[in-house]
């Protein structure tokens, strides 16, 4: 302990700076060094990006594509549901009247109406396509390390963010497959390893307590002493032989820094601060857990963090999927509080310079029924057709692509597959979708295993 006397560091014992170092994340014990470790590597590969960071709002659970973005007013009875179209901004295109602020930005906004994949039947598999783009059919529901990653941890490997910044950040819940079950794939860092998954911050943000106990220092632990205990680290690295073993002790030396740049940053810390903002602008978002995630998604944003995930559902079974009681629960509860919380995103993005670098992606893991079902009339899987919504970073303004048929069942044109649109959402944040990352074994993937970018949906 060279330079650094027992005085220097009484009152932070072991076991605290033990706790000091670690992130309590689901439970999982990760360390904050080992969360934060990214390599230091630029995936540019010639593309210059066009957005800088990314929000996902993934509605997860399939919302229904007929009732919000390709309504079918002239079908029959029993497939055009109750809900009416109304005008929007963009001429000539309509949306539920259930979205009404949000029709207010489809000129900013690219619709795709023509997306498919092979999953039906279980929601983690179609998660795990819908996010990955690996499209590996009803068995991939569950969570491997050889999963291919979220976009997340692959942007936290090729485009890091300054070491005071959290890379990405997943809120308010890990989707599980259906109450008490499993996690979902897809949210995870996969073959790259637990130290680029996302800082999950599984807490209500709008709870009056609300509060991220990782990124708080412990009582009793002052900014001061954290800067002795970096004092302690850099001499011990400074000591070490100059040999190959060196190299891993420097490495864990790196993330010990960056946590402790995470632990005293301000800039991160505002972030979490949902306080700061007027209580007005708080209500625009919808004072419930969903309104108050994508409110706190902007503010990570606004402060450095490359990609934000809001998970819009406790579990697959709880929000989106509507096999009953489909126009009841679409009315009353999700369809305000998206229009209520997405569309002040996109307002306060515009408003602070941010959208254009920033994409706001919408979608889910499939799409419902075109016919409703006798289960108090909801609309059971539908992974044969489905719509999605892209506003901002790079993407066309006004663009409704594809269409389906007369009654949403099939694409009629340009379908695509999950695998194209993170194509071209990773050719908009700046990365080759055929660029090569290495899992744990050295072995090489595609950042996207089957996709092409659809340079249509780019400006």
């Amino acid at each position: 302990m060279a330079g650094m006397s027992d005085r220097a560091i009484r009152g932070v014992s072991r076991r605290d700076m033990l706790r000091l170092g670690t992130l309590g994340l689901c439970g999982s014990g990760l360390s904050l060094p080992g969360l934060l470790a990214a390599e230091s590597h630029s995936a540019t590969h010639g593309i210059r990006p066009a957005a800088d960071n990314c929000i996902l709002l993934f509605l997860d659970g399939g919302p229904s594509h007929l009732d919000m973005w390709d309504m079918k007013p002239n079908a029959p009875d029993g497939i055009r549901g109750e809900f009416k179209p109304i005008a929007t901004s963009l001429p000539g295109y309509q949306l539920c009247e259930h979205l009404p602020r949000l029709a207010q930005h489809m000129h900013r906004a690219t619709v795709v109406r023509s997306m498919h994949h092979s999953v039906n039947n279980s929601h983690g598999a179609a998660v795990y396509t819908a996010l990955t783009g690996h499209d590996r059919g009803e068995v991939g529901g569950l969570a491997s390390q050889n999963d291919h990653p979220h976009a997340g941890a692959v942007l936290a490997k090729l485009r890091p963010t300054p070491p005071n910044v959290l890379s990405h950040v997943h809120l308010p819940y890990i989707t599980q497959e259906g109450a008490g079950n499993p996690p979902q794939p897809g949210f995870f860092a996969g073959f790259l390893g637990r130290s680029y998954d996302p800082l999950f911050v599984l807490k209500d943000p709008n709870a009056a307590d609300f509060k991220v106990p990782e990124l708080t220092l412990i009582s009793g632990t002052s900014p001061s002493r954290l800067a002795q205990r970096r004092q302690l680290f850099d001499s011990l690295g400074a000591e070490l032989p100059n040999r190959a073993d060196r190299s891993h002790a420097s490495e864990m030396t790196a993330m010990q820094a960056r946590a402790m740049n995470l632990l005293t940053s301000e800039q991160t810390q505002n972030a979490f601060r949902l306080t700061d903002e007027t209580a007005a602008n708080r209500e625009r978002y919808g004072r419930n857990i969903y309104g108050q995630s994508v409110l706190l998604a902007r503010r990570l944003i606004e402060a450095g963090t490359r990609l934000v995930t809001v998970s819009w559902a406790p579990d697959a079974n709880a929000t989106w999927d509507t096999h009953g009681n489909n126009f009841k629960s679409l009315k009353s509860t999700l369809l305000p509080q998206l229009d209520a919380a997405c569309s002040s995103l996109v307002s306060d993005l515009a408003d602070r310079g941010l959208l254009e670098r920033t994409l706001v992606a919408v979608f889910g893991d499939f799409g419902r029924t075109p016919r409703i079902n006798g289960n108090g009339a909801g609309r059971d899987h539908w992974n044969f057709c489905y719509s999605l919504m892209m506003i901002g970073g790079g993407f066309k303004q006004g663009r409704i692509y594809g269409s389906s048929d007369a009654t949403g069942a099939f694409p009629a044109s340009n379908p695509l597959v999950p695998g194209d649109i993170l194509s071209t959402m990773y050719a908009a944040l700046g990365i080759h979708h055929e660029f090569e990352i290495h899992d744990q074994l050295g072995r090489p993937h595609k950042v996207v295993p089957a996709g092409e970018v659809v340079y249509e949906l780019l400006a």
